[in-house]
């Protein structure tokens, strides 16, 4: 499998967008995404690229498995 690297944080917001995820609101430099079934937002950092812990935290909190989000890419 693929490793998962950093990306560039409009690549990771497709990745959500494709999911269902609507942005409710921005913080500063940091995008608020949220869907009905999920109770925690989804924060996105407007960084150039992404660390992979914080992609593998919002991974985690959607419910988005490694596989579906590397074919998503």
């Amino acid at each position: 499998m693929p490793k998962i690297s950093t990306i560039h944080y409009r690549k990771l917001v497709r990745v959500f967008e494709q999911k269902g995820f609507m942005l409710d609101h921005q913080e500063g430099d940091h995008l608020i995404y949220v869907r009905k079934d999920i109770k925690r937002p989804v924060v996105i950092p407007m960084y150039k690229s992404i660390p992979v812990f914080i992609i593998l935290n919002n991974l985690k909190t959607a419910g988005i498995s490694r596989q579906e989000y590397l074919e998503l890419l």
